[in-house]
Protein backbone atom coordinates (compact mmCIF):
# COMPACT_ATOMS: atom_id res chain seq x y z
CA UNK A 1 0.00 0.00 0.00
CA UNK A 2 1.33 3.45 -0.92
CA UNK A 3 0.10 6.22 1.35
CA UNK A 4 0.04 9.96 0.71
CA UNK A 5 2.50 12.01 2.72
CA UNK A 6 1.74 15.21 4.62
CA UNK A 7 4.16 17.69 6.17
CA UNK A 8 3.43 19.15 9.58
CA UNK A 9 4.32 22.76 8.81
CA UNK A 10 4.25 23.76 12.46
CA UNK A 11 7.51 21.81 12.89
CA UNK A 12 8.93 21.61 9.36
CA UNK A 13 10.20 24.50 7.20
CA UNK A 14 10.32 26.83 10.19
CA UNK A 15 12.97 28.98 8.51
CA UNK A 16 10.11 30.72 6.63
CA UNK A 17 6.74 32.15 7.66
CA UNK A 18 3.80 29.78 8.08
CA UNK A 19 2.07 30.59 4.80
CA UNK A 20 5.32 30.15 2.88
CA UNK A 21 5.72 26.66 4.32
CA UNK A 22 2.82 25.39 2.21
CA UNK A 23 4.80 26.00 -0.97
CA UNK A 24 7.99 24.69 0.63
CA UNK A 25 6.21 21.42 1.45
CA UNK A 26 4.92 21.15 -2.12
CA UNK A 27 8.37 21.69 -3.59
CA UNK A 28 9.84 19.06 -1.25
CA UNK A 29 7.41 16.49 -2.64
CA UNK A 30 4.74 16.28 0.07
CA UNK A 31 1.16 15.66 -1.01
CA UNK A 32 -0.52 17.81 1.65
CA UNK A 33 0.05 19.62 4.92
CA UNK A 34 -1.15 19.61 8.49
CA UNK A 35 -0.88 22.40 11.05
CA UNK A 36 -0.95 22.12 14.81
CA UNK A 37 -2.73 25.41 15.47
CA UNK A 38 -3.63 27.63 12.48
CA UNK A 39 -5.38 30.37 14.43
CA UNK A 40 -2.66 33.03 14.22
CA UNK A 41 -3.26 33.22 10.45
CA UNK A 42 -6.56 34.41 8.96
CA UNK A 43 -8.38 31.36 7.66
CA UNK A 44 -9.06 32.85 4.23
CA UNK A 45 -5.41 33.72 3.69
CA UNK A 46 -4.40 30.17 4.54
CA UNK A 47 -7.12 28.76 2.29
CA UNK A 48 -5.96 30.91 -0.61
CA UNK A 49 -2.35 29.74 -0.24
CA UNK A 50 -3.41 26.10 0.02
CA UNK A 51 -5.44 26.48 -3.17
CA UNK A 52 -2.61 28.31 -4.93
CA UNK A 53 -0.19 25.49 -4.13
CA UNK A 54 -2.82 22.80 -4.78
CA UNK A 55 -2.12 21.35 -1.33
CA UNK A 56 -4.94 19.88 0.77
CA UNK A 57 -5.05 20.59 4.49
CA UNK A 58 -5.11 17.19 6.11
CA UNK A 59 -5.51 18.11 9.78
CA UNK A 60 -5.34 20.78 12.44
CA UNK A 61 -5.90 20.79 16.21
CA UNK A 62 -8.69 22.37 18.17
CA UNK A 63 -7.41 25.17 20.40
CA UNK A 64 -5.86 23.60 23.49
CA UNK A 65 -5.83 26.51 25.94
CA UNK A 66 -2.76 26.58 28.14
CA UNK A 67 -1.59 23.05 27.29
CA UNK A 68 1.65 24.08 25.57
CA UNK A 69 2.49 26.37 28.48
CA UNK A 70 2.29 23.47 30.95
CA UNK A 71 -1.37 23.79 31.91
CA UNK A 72 -4.19 21.24 31.72
CA UNK A 73 -5.54 22.33 28.33
CA UNK A 74 -9.28 22.28 27.61
CA UNK A 75 -10.82 18.98 26.57
CA UNK A 76 -10.45 17.04 29.83
CA UNK A 77 -11.01 19.89 32.29
CA UNK A 78 -14.01 19.39 34.61
CA UNK A 79 -15.83 22.70 34.91
CA UNK A 80 -14.21 24.01 31.73
CA UNK A 81 -16.97 22.99 29.36
CA UNK A 82 -17.78 26.58 28.35
CA UNK A 83 -14.17 27.23 27.41
CA UNK A 84 -14.08 24.04 25.36
CA UNK A 85 -17.31 25.00 23.61
CA UNK A 86 -15.76 28.36 22.63
CA UNK A 87 -12.66 26.58 21.30
CA UNK A 88 -14.88 24.21 19.34
CA UNK A 89 -16.75 27.13 17.79
CA UNK A 90 -13.50 28.76 16.65
CA UNK A 91 -12.29 25.47 15.15
CA UNK A 92 -15.61 25.03 13.34
CA UNK A 93 -15.29 28.50 11.83
CA UNK A 94 -11.80 27.67 10.54
CA UNK A 95 -12.90 24.26 9.32
CA UNK A 96 -15.78 25.69 7.31
CA UNK A 97 -13.25 27.75 5.36
CA UNK A 98 -10.27 25.36 5.26
CA UNK A 99 -12.13 22.05 4.89
CA UNK A 100 -9.53 19.77 6.53
CA UNK A 101 -9.89 16.02 6.35
CA UNK A 102 -9.66 15.71 10.14
CA UNK A 103 -9.45 17.79 13.28
CA UNK A 104 -7.60 16.62 16.38
CA UNK A 105 -8.73 17.06 19.98
CA UNK A 106 -5.87 16.95 22.50
CA UNK A 107 -7.05 15.45 25.83
CA UNK A 108 -4.77 17.58 28.04
CA UNK A 109 -3.22 16.96 31.43
CA UNK A 110 -4.70 15.53 34.59
CA UNK A 111 -4.51 18.03 37.45
CA UNK A 112 -3.86 16.54 40.89
CA UNK A 113 -7.06 17.97 42.36
CA UNK A 114 -9.24 16.05 39.89
CA UNK A 115 -10.22 12.42 39.94
CA UNK A 116 -9.06 10.66 36.79
CA UNK A 117 -12.51 9.25 36.09
CA UNK A 118 -14.02 12.72 36.37
CA UNK A 119 -11.54 14.10 33.84
CA UNK A 120 -12.15 11.16 31.48
CA UNK A 121 -15.91 11.69 31.63
CA UNK A 122 -15.41 15.35 30.74
CA UNK A 123 -13.11 14.42 27.89
CA UNK A 124 -15.55 11.85 26.55
CA UNK A 125 -18.43 14.33 26.65
CA UNK A 126 -16.38 16.95 24.83
CA UNK A 127 -15.18 14.46 22.23
CA UNK A 128 -18.75 13.40 21.50
CA UNK A 129 -19.76 17.06 21.21
CA UNK A 130 -16.96 17.75 18.73
CA UNK A 131 -17.66 14.57 16.75
CA UNK A 132 -21.31 15.57 16.37
CA UNK A 133 -20.47 19.12 15.32
CA UNK A 134 -17.85 18.21 12.72
CA UNK A 135 -19.99 15.40 11.31
CA UNK A 136 -22.29 18.10 9.97
CA UNK A 137 -19.34 19.42 7.93
CA UNK A 138 -18.23 15.99 6.76
CA UNK A 139 -14.98 16.30 8.76
CA UNK A 140 -13.66 13.52 10.97
CA UNK A 141 -12.53 14.02 14.57
CA UNK A 142 -9.50 12.26 16.01
CA UNK A 143 -8.07 12.11 19.51
CA UNK A 144 -4.37 11.69 20.29
CA UNK A 145 -2.46 10.00 23.09
CA UNK A 146 0.82 11.74 24.02
CA UNK A 147 3.63 10.20 26.02
CA UNK A 148 4.11 11.17 29.68
CA UNK A 149 7.87 11.63 29.36
CA UNK A 150 7.49 14.70 27.16
CA UNK A 151 4.19 15.80 28.73
CA UNK A 152 3.90 14.60 32.34
CA UNK A 153 0.40 13.78 33.59
CA UNK A 154 -1.10 13.67 30.10
CA UNK A 155 -4.59 12.23 30.38
CA UNK A 156 -4.21 9.62 27.60
CA UNK A 157 -0.68 8.37 27.10
CA UNK A 158 -0.70 4.96 25.39
CA UNK A 159 -2.63 3.00 22.81
CA UNK A 160 -4.56 1.01 25.44
CA UNK A 161 -5.82 4.16 27.15
CA UNK A 162 -6.76 5.71 23.81
CA UNK A 163 -8.53 2.55 22.64
CA UNK A 164 -10.50 2.35 25.88
CA UNK A 165 -11.69 5.94 25.54
CA UNK A 166 -12.80 5.43 21.95
CA UNK A 167 -14.62 2.25 22.95
CA UNK A 168 -16.48 4.06 25.72
CA UNK A 169 -17.71 6.74 23.35
CA UNK A 170 -18.32 4.57 20.24
CA UNK A 171 -19.02 7.56 17.99
CA UNK A 172 -18.98 6.89 14.22
CA UNK A 173 -17.19 10.21 13.56
CA UNK A 174 -14.44 9.70 16.14
CA UNK A 175 -11.19 7.79 15.66
CA UNK A 176 -7.59 7.66 16.84
CA UNK A 177 -4.72 9.86 15.84
CA UNK A 178 -1.83 7.44 16.13
CA UNK A 179 1.58 9.03 16.58
CA UNK A 180 4.40 6.51 16.22
CA UNK A 181 6.81 8.64 18.22
CA UNK A 182 4.56 8.98 21.27
CA UNK A 183 3.81 5.26 21.35
CA UNK A 184 7.52 4.40 21.11
CA UNK A 185 8.30 6.87 23.89
CA UNK A 186 5.84 4.98 26.07
CA UNK A 187 7.82 1.80 25.43
CA UNK A 188 5.24 0.23 23.15
CA UNK A 189 6.09 -1.99 20.19
CA UNK A 190 4.47 -0.21 17.27
CA UNK A 191 2.91 -3.31 15.65
CA UNK A 192 1.13 -3.97 18.95
CA UNK A 193 -0.05 -0.36 19.23
CA UNK A 194 -1.38 -0.51 15.69
CA UNK A 195 -3.15 -3.81 16.23
CA UNK A 196 -4.75 -2.50 19.42
CA UNK A 197 -6.25 0.43 17.49
CA UNK A 198 -6.98 -1.47 14.26
CA UNK A 199 -10.18 -0.30 12.63
CA UNK A 200 -10.16 2.90 14.66
CA UNK A 201 -7.16 4.73 13.20
CA UNK A 202 -8.12 7.98 11.51
CA UNK A 203 -4.72 9.62 11.09
CA UNK A 204 -1.06 8.66 11.51
CA UNK A 205 1.92 10.85 12.43
CA UNK A 206 5.55 9.85 12.69
CA UNK A 207 8.96 10.94 13.94
CA UNK A 208 11.91 8.79 14.85
CA UNK A 209 12.65 7.79 18.43
CA UNK A 210 14.55 8.73 20.48
CA UNK A 211 14.96 12.40 19.65
CA UNK A 212 11.82 13.06 17.58
CA UNK A 213 13.96 13.57 14.49
CA UNK A 214 13.57 12.59 10.86
CA UNK A 215 13.25 8.90 9.89
CA UNK A 216 16.63 7.24 10.15
CA UNK A 217 17.87 9.49 12.95
CA UNK A 218 16.76 7.07 15.68
CA UNK A 219 16.01 3.41 16.22
CA UNK A 220 12.41 3.07 15.06
CA UNK A 221 11.58 0.01 12.95
CA UNK A 222 9.45 1.60 10.26
CA UNK A 223 9.32 -1.60 8.19
CA UNK A 224 7.52 -3.47 10.97
CA UNK A 225 5.28 -0.52 11.83
CA UNK A 226 4.15 0.19 8.29
CA UNK A 227 3.63 -3.47 7.52
CA UNK A 228 1.37 -3.70 10.57
CA UNK A 229 -0.45 -0.55 9.49
CA UNK A 230 -1.02 -1.93 5.99
CA UNK A 231 -2.41 -5.14 7.48
CA UNK A 232 -5.18 -3.13 9.17
CA UNK A 233 -6.32 -1.70 5.83
CA UNK A 234 -5.52 1.86 6.86
CA UNK A 235 -5.89 4.14 3.82
CA UNK A 236 -5.40 7.59 5.35
CA UNK A 237 -2.42 9.93 5.45
CA UNK A 238 1.05 9.61 6.92
CA UNK A 239 2.18 12.92 8.40
CA UNK A 240 5.79 13.87 9.11
CA UNK A 241 5.81 15.64 12.47
CA UNK A 242 9.44 15.76 13.47
CA UNK A 243 11.95 18.32 14.63
CA UNK A 244 14.85 19.05 12.33
CA UNK A 245 17.75 21.44 12.00
CA UNK A 246 18.06 20.60 8.31
CA UNK A 247 14.75 21.45 6.69
CA UNK A 248 15.89 20.37 3.23
CA UNK A 249 17.11 16.87 4.14
CA UNK A 250 14.47 14.52 2.76
CA UNK A 251 16.61 11.56 1.75
CA UNK A 252 14.33 9.38 3.88
CA UNK A 253 11.45 10.24 1.54
CA UNK A 254 13.32 8.76 -1.42
CA UNK A 255 13.93 5.57 0.57
CA UNK A 256 10.26 5.32 1.48
CA UNK A 257 9.21 5.73 -2.14
CA UNK A 258 11.69 3.08 -3.18
CA UNK A 259 10.15 0.75 -0.57
CA UNK A 260 6.67 1.43 -1.92
CA UNK A 261 5.41 2.86 1.36
CA UNK A 262 4.41 6.24 -0.04
CA UNK A 263 3.07 7.37 -3.39
CA UNK A 264 5.24 8.73 -6.16
CA UNK A 265 6.34 12.34 -5.86
CA UNK A 266 3.60 14.83 -6.67
CA UNK A 267 4.10 17.01 -9.74
CA UNK A 268 5.08 20.60 -8.90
Amino acid sequence: MAWKLAANISLLFTEVALLERVGAAARAGFDGVEIQFPYAVPARELRDELQHQEMPLVLFNLPAGDLLQGGPGLAGVPGGEAEFAAALQLALEYAQILQPTRVNVLPGRLVASWQREQALQTLESNLALAADAFAELGIGVVCEAINRLDMPDFLLAGSAELAATLARIEHPNLSAQLDFYHMAQMGEALPESIQRLAGRIGHVQFADQPGRGMPGSGQMDYSAALAALAATGYNGWLAAEYRTSSANDFAWMQRWRASGWIAERRAV
